[in-house]
């Protein structure tokens, strides 16, 4: 049984990072929260952005006090045990978590390594190891990542890998922190059957989540919380009652599940590059090609593509299929990959994509460098101007967090601040890798306007995502990309 009892937190420093206006965004100040969740009960945690989801895991997991400090009040109880109390590593052997961001669990460098890790740690013998593996990668198709490098995956196979080692951990109590931010549709619907085995196993299981359409029906209680506080508390079948609109007042997805494919257009175009090279309309992409170091497989391999200009293009596919590695060709990241682009009248290769095309990646850890989130906006325009920045980054959400240090920012707030760098470059070319991963309906319809107001100013935008929400709301044509 867990037990929050009375429970208060704030982040150490929490109040240094935001201005009064907008401390809710910062993930999770609690007050006063009461809950009670039984064993073998299954528990959604929803709500808007910053609402301390990710807190109440934290607080049962044990990661508060021991790695996240900050002041705590009341109890948080795990089988009568005060977890603020305990040992990480003896919480550690009942309670197990999948994070929002996968790459942040792994302690190994392939995958079946990271498989046995949590067994290893436990001391069980290396037969009864190999048996728990087998029986994790059966049950959850796993049989094509095995034995591969972790760096080597997608951001979808590296969620798939984090669920597998809380699988084979056998812990009884699951924690699932947005599990389902980077998987594709067929994943998802993986890890809804993975979840429906815990919970017939009888395992406790609670998941803090945005997405509702795989899990709402499976969950005895969803629990809303907005700033830290519990609004409401529905069972499955009050749940059942409540329709869209009522949902989005909370900040919270649809409960519907929607193909992204059956959105908008496929678009297909025409081979014949004489006519496409007079029309500028269109980008076109000529004789692509990339291979990954150590594979005979080529992962993007196509002669010609035609993309409407001035238009939102979703690039839809399954994990693993060579989305992201899409859009570093395109970028011109990728020193070996090999193909040139056609815009506005010229030919660019790979070098000169580079000064053509801003890119906003999936972990935007990776491109945020500077010491302050102003000055990460300024070294992205070609003619700085601080005002400009001050408006973009408002516009994203961002007011008041100007001499933050971007390290210092949710999840969440990373990703608008690279989105608002996207916006300050002034390049005509913008490409997104996931960018409402992990985002709430608020936050994702924000995204979605700005955007929109994006494809107005005239520029071309390039969008990978599984967010079926995000391509009702936004794009004009899906791309879906197959590996032979």
């Amino acid at each position: 049984m867990i037990e929050l009892k009375n429970v208060s937190f704030s982040y150490e420093n929490s109040s240094e990072n935001s201005s009064s206006d907008e401390k809710e965004e910062q993930p999770g100040c609690l007050s006063n929260i009461s809950l009670t969740i039984k064993d073998g009960e299954t528990v959604l945690l929803t709500g808007a952005s910053g609402c301390g989801k990710t807190t109440i895991l934290r607080l049962i997991n044990g990661l508060i006090p021991n790695f996240y400090e900050g002041k705590i009040e009341g109890e948080v109880l795990v089988n009568g045990s005060n977890v603020s109390n305990a040992e990480l590593y003896e919480t550690a052997k009942t309670v197990s978590t999948v994070f929002q961001n996968p790459r942040s669990q792994f302690f190994n460098v392939d995958t079946t390594s990271e498989l046995a890790f949590p067994c290893e740690n436990m001391g069980m013998q290396e037969d009864k190891i190999r048996e728990r593996i087998s029986c994790t990668v059966k049950r959850m198709n796993l049989e094509n990542l095995m034995n591969r490098s972790l760096f080597d995956l997608s951001g979808g196979q590296k969620q798939k890998i984090a669920c597998a080692s809380v699988d084979v951990s056998g812990n009884k109590i699951i924690l699932l922190d947005e599990p389902s931010a980077n998987l594709d549709t067929e994943s998802i619907f993986t890890l809804k059957e993975l979840i429906k085995i815990w919970k017939n196993d009888g395992k406790t299981i609670v998941a803090a989540e945005h997405r509702l359409f795989y899990l709402w029906d499976l969950c005895d209680r969803t629990v809303i919380l907005d700033k830290g506080q519990i609004k409401m508390e529905l069972d499955s079948s009050q749940m059942k009652k409540m329709n869209d609109d009522e949902l989005s007042k909370f900040g919270l997805r649809s409960r519907n599940f929607v193909n992204p494919l059956d959105l908008v257009n496929i678009e297909s175009g025409s081979s014949d590059k004489n006519t496409v090279e007079k029309s500028d309309s269109n980008i076109i992409l000529s004789d692509f090609y990339y291979c990954y170091k150590g594979s005979k497989k080529p992962v993007i391999d196509f002669s010609q593509m035609i993309i409407p200009k001035n238009k939102i293009i979703a690039v839809a596919g399954a994990n693993g299929e060579g989305k992201t590695t899409f859009l570093q060709c395109i970028c011109g990241l990728l020193k070996k990959s090999k193909g040139k682009m056609y815009f506005d009248g010229k030919w660019y290769n790979r070098r000169q994509r580079l000064k053509k095309i801003f890119m906003v990646m999936q972990d935007v850890n990776h491109q945020l460098f500077t010491e302050t989130a102003l000055d990460e906006v300024l070294i992205s325009m070609e003619n700085e101007d601080e005002d400009v920045c001050k408006k973009i980054l408002a516009e994203l959400g961002l007011a008041g967090f100007e001499n933050c240090h971007p390290m210092s920012l949710s999840g969440g707030q990373k990703q608008r601040l690279a989105i608002a760098c996207a916006v300050a470059s002034g390049r005509e070319i913008l490409l997104f890798d996931e960018p409402t991963s992990g985002l709430d309906f608020a936050h994702m319809k924000q995204i979605c306007s700005l955007l929109r107001k994006l494809k107005k100013m005239g520029r071309s935008i390039i969008v990978v995502t599984h967010d079926s929400e995000l391509i009702k709301n936004s794009c004009d044509y899906v791309v879906r990309l197959k590996n032979r």
